[in-house]
């Protein structure tokens, strides 16, 4: 009866009265659904009482010492806000928490957690669901007051009782139901039941159980008649496999012979490359050890000639430095040259115009013999004075011709010196100049 489930006691904590009536109920609602749901051998719907009821019992639940939280507006105070936290905790809660938010017709979040229990229900998980969440009672503690039924023993007691709800079949029409406006009132007068709702009660208990013992002969009649139906297609796909695997044996084991002949061929070829490979080793290294002296030989020899070319070295460079020093004196030996060779040209230059001035007087002294020479015709009576100032006249070009013969030949002299310093100083230098080989032509004429 319902007043022994009850408890009205002026002696306990209210809380503790609240929560002790709410686990009873839930009791009472997850019992009788059960058993009707057993009794009724059908998959349940929406419409069904039993169930309304239970979800109601399960709201009123959620609801105890729920917090109230402060928004712009109102006071919010709603069981969506744990329910939501389960998809952190479960992972496999993302799925169900998706599918609410997706519902069109749903604009309260009471709304969203009645969807929330009816799709839990039906995958038989809302047990799993709801202990993960009081699991967690630092994460509650934000949603629920401490003497709330899902912060203490009273919540783990429903969640245990929920698992005997994974036994009922339910397809519920969440998408076309107003789950915002529905009022969760709970119906007593189920739970309060006389002597005739008993008699009537057992014998529909009976009556189910006699259904339920058909539908479960016919069910597993018929479970039977697909099993050996399966077994017969599976005997027939096993002989077939069969077949298919003596004839891949078959060929298997002609194909391990052909592999076996090919390994004691390949072991065959295998040692002659060893030996061939061993051979061809010891040659190489033969080649090797020659190749080794052979470069000791020729480095000592390159050793030698670096040496030698060292001191060739050596010897160039001195030689070298040696060259350069002799060159510097003949630069010096040049330049005294070229300051001889202009002394040598102005004094060439003095004679060539002594010589002109010679020459002229010559003419002019010519130029007065023959016009003496005319007088003297003219005149004979001057003849001799003539002939005297003519004798005088000749001796005196005899003079100037013994003197101009003297000066040409030490002209002459000065230009052989000129050309036989002129020759030794080509002989001397590396390379003569275009200006002193002019000299020397100029001079040479």
């Amino acid at each position: 009866m319902l007043d022994s489930f009850l408890v009205f006691s002026a002696t306990k904590d209210p809380t503790a009265v609240e929560r002790a009536n709410l686990l009873n109920m839930a009791k009472l609602s997850i019992k009788g659904l059960i058993e009707s749901a057993l009794s009724f051998g059908r998959t349940l719907d929406s419409d069904y009482p039993p169930l309304q009821q239970f979800f109601v019992v399960m709201e009123h639940c959620l609801k105890h010492g729920l917090k109230v939280r402060k928004s712009f507006l109102s006071y919010n105070k709603t069981i969506w806000g744990p329910l939501e936290l389960v998809e952190k905790l479960y992972p496999e809660a993302e799925e169900i928490g998706a599918s609410v938010r997706d519902l069109p017709g749903l604009k309260t979040p009471l709304g969203r957690a009645r969807a929330w229990l009816r799709l839990a229900l039906m995958q038989k998980k809302m047990a799993d669901y709801l202990r993960c969440l009081i699991i967690q009672r630092d994460l509650l503690s934000e949603f629920y007051e401490y003497h709330a039924l899902m912060m203490e023993e009273e919540g783990a007691v429903i969640v245990g009782l929920l698992v005997g709800l994974n036994v009922i079949d339910a397809n519920l029409c969440v998408k076309g139901e107003d789950l915002d406006s529905q009022v969760g009132v709970i119906d007593f007068s189920m739970y309060l039941k006389n002597e005739e709702d008993i008699g009537n009660k057992e014998r529909n208990v009976q009556i189910a159980a006699i259904l339920d013992q058909k539908n479960y002969v016919e069910e597993l009649n018929r479970q039977l008649n697909s099993t050996v139906s399966s077994l017969h297609s599976r005997v027939d796909s096993l002989e077939k496999s069969n077949t298919k695997l003596i004839e891949e044996l078959a060929i298997a084991k002609n194909n391990i012979i052909k592999l076996q002949e090919e390994n004691h061929q390949l072991r065959s070829e295998n040692k002659l490359i060893l030996m061939k490979t061993q051979q061809h080793l010891e040659v190489t290294k033969v080649d090797v050890e020659t190749e080794l002296q052979t470069y000791k030989h020729s480095r000592q020899g390159l050793d030698e000639m670096y040496n030698e070319a060292r001191r060739q070295l050596r010897d160039e460079s001195q030689l070298r430095q040696d060259v350069e020093n002799e060159l510097a004196v003949q630069v010096s030996m040049k330049h005294e040259i070229e300051l001889a060779m202009k002394l040598l040209e102005k004094d060439i230059h003095e004679k060539q115009d002594t010589l002109i001035g010679l020459r002229q007087q010559l003419e002019e002294v010519k130029a007065i013999n023959i016009e003496m020479y005319q007088k003297l015709q003219g005149s004979e009576d001057d003849l001799k004075e003539k002939n005297e100032i003519i004798a005088r006249l000749e001796e005196k070009t005899n003079k100037i011709t013994a003197a101009m013969r003297q000066l040409e030949q030490s002209d002459n002299d000065l230009l052989t010196q000129t050309r036989t310093i002129a020759m030794s100083l080509v002989k001397c230098a590396s390379s003569d100049t275009q200006d002193q080989y002019k000299l020397v032509k100029d001079i040479s004429f």
